[in-house]
């Protein structure tokens, strides 16, 4: 068995304290890690690209710090430096590593070689993990599913037949099914959260401007972030801890807390007041029972903890949410391609960018207005409130073919009744989280029900993990998931 079949199921903190006993070797971890990656990574559809040279180069740096560490007896100022060194932690291929592909999972990016590498991606590199490899996106992370054009699609380990959510499907893929404990991903709409609801894992978004996208990509339309997906709340945590920070020039800059967010995770947690929503915001769909059980059992759960549940209504219909909609469509409309690239593009992302063209800049300044108008009836609406719990999803990881639709609109459409949730929080800007508490057998199989945590203030994910770890501590949920048979 290889070290990474050996270690599977431990943590990204248990393994780099294993890394820094010597329970583990760094090199050996990281060949089985690239191993699992060729193997189980390969049926769910985890990975972009493999990066063998470098991660084999990280690890060999990481195996002389921690010798050298060893000898000098600076282990433990080495954990509170660079607490995980040496462990797996894939990057998305919407983020560039220099000298690295970066496809984005579009055709019209086939063979390019990034020439620099993201604020992000730099720090994760410069805190010692190794990357293994670029995770699988859907073309420019549009989608909630991940259906790239340019390989595999990510599906969940739970059920290979199912999608993996997207667009950071083949991080949640490659987390879930034991390969890295962690993985980076971004978020802006959903693309973290969903994809740890499909695969039964954690996932976390962060408050806009808490985790900065520069020095070579801006804030856009104010929607996106990069965020983690993790086994375990405190790995989520720890993941932050190495993102979180503002840099020069950022637009909409949010300060990260004093201390870490690993730390918050064993605060003592005041009781909250926790507005529960079930209603869905951005379709009007049916929800499924399921996912509705998942929520009476987070209520069940924090109310023995001696927090205050409440049924909430929705704070703005399905019609007025569609505000939303010129953002994400004239976002499409301005990834810089070339006329004659249009029709290497998926459909979804050709009638994306179509509509966004349809705009003109009052338009646009409307529907900025617009979204502005919502997030401040909301924010109102949840004044009150400390969290509001929702389901992650309306069903179970879904069919491909339910979401992946010939027709742009009737694609989007799916999405939105699928996703009816998650992109608030987009809007509002705030840090939320999906967390896999629930599991019910559908058609046979075992699938996944995350719950979602939304603040209803900015700066809250210290509350949001403390919660989370909470719920994790007293309802514990099933760490990795090998690869069901199709």
């Amino acid at each position: 068995m290889t070290a990474q079949g050996a270690h599977r199921d431990l943590s990204a903190l248990e393994t780099a304290a294993a890394l820094r006993s010597g329970d583990l070797d760094a090199i050996e971890h990281t060949e089985g890690a690239l191993s699992a990656a060729r193997g189980p990574g390969a049926r769910v559809g985890a990975f972009a690209h493999l990066l063998e040279d470098l991660s084999l180069r990280q690890a060999e740096t990481a195996a002389r710090e921690l010798e050298q560490a060893r000898r000098t007896g600076a282990l433990d100022q080495l954990a509170a430096e660079r607490p995980l060194l040496g462990v797996p932690l894939p990057i998305k291929d919407l983020t560039q590593i220099a000298q690295q592909p970066f496809e984005a999972g579009s055709r019209t990016l086939r063979g390019v070689i990034a020439e620099v590498t993201d604020g992000v991606a730099q720090l994760l590199i410069d805190a010692g993990t190794v990357t293994l490899g670029k995770t699988t996106t859907p073309e420019f992370g549009m989608p909630c599913y991940t259906e790239p054009a340019t390989g595999a699609p990510a599906r969940t380990p739970w059920d290979l037949r199912r999608t993996a959510g997207g667009s950071s499907g083949g991080a949640a893929a490659a987390v879930a099914s034991g390969i890295a404990p962690l993985a980076h991903g971004t978020d802006g709409g959903g693309s973290v959260r969903i994809p740890a609801a499909c695969c039964g894992i954690v996932g976390i978004k962060p408050t806009r401007g808490l985790v900065s996208p520069g020095p070579y990509s801006g804030e856009g339309m104010g929607l996106v972030t990069d965020g983690m997906l993790a086994r375990t709340v405190r790995d989520a945590a720890a993941g932050l801890d190495l993102i979180a920070g503002t840099r020069p020039g950022d637009f909409m800059p949010w300060p990260r807390r004093g201390g870490s967010y690993l730390e918050a995770c064993e605060e003592p947690q005041r009781p909250l007041r926790i507005g529960v929503l079930t209603q869905p915001l951005a379709a009007e769909t049916e929800v499924h029972p399921a996912a509705l059980r998942g929520v009476d059992r987070a209520v069940e759960l924090l109310d023995g903890l001696g927090h205050e549940t409440t049924a909430i209504p929705a704070p703005f219909t399905a019609a007025q949410w569609r505000s939303f909609m010129p953002l994400w469509t004239v976002g499409a409309a301005t990834i810089p391609l070339a006329p004659e690239q249009e029709g290497e593009l998926l459909e979804l992302t050709r009638w994306l960018r179509e509509q966004g063209r349809g705009y003109d800049g009052i338009q646009l300044a409307e529907a900025l207005a617009g979204v502005q108008t919502i997030a401040r009836r909301t924010g109102e609406a949840f004044a009150d409130l400390d969290v509001v719990l929702t389901p992650a999803l309306s069903g179970p990881p879904a069919h491909p073919e339910d979401l992946q639709l010939p027709d742009g609109a009737d694609d989007f459409d799916a999405q939105c009744a699928f996703t009816p949730w998650t992109s608030t929080w987009n809007m509002l800007g705030r840090a939320a989280m999906s967390v896999p508490l629930h599991r019910e057998s559908i058609d046979g199989t075992e699938l996944p029900f995350g719950v979602h945590l939304g603040a209803t203030r900015p700066g809250e994910e210290a509350l949001l993990l403390a919660l989370a770890a909470q719920l994790e501590a007293h309802d514990p949920w099933p760490l990795v998931t090998p690869p069901a048979v199709a």
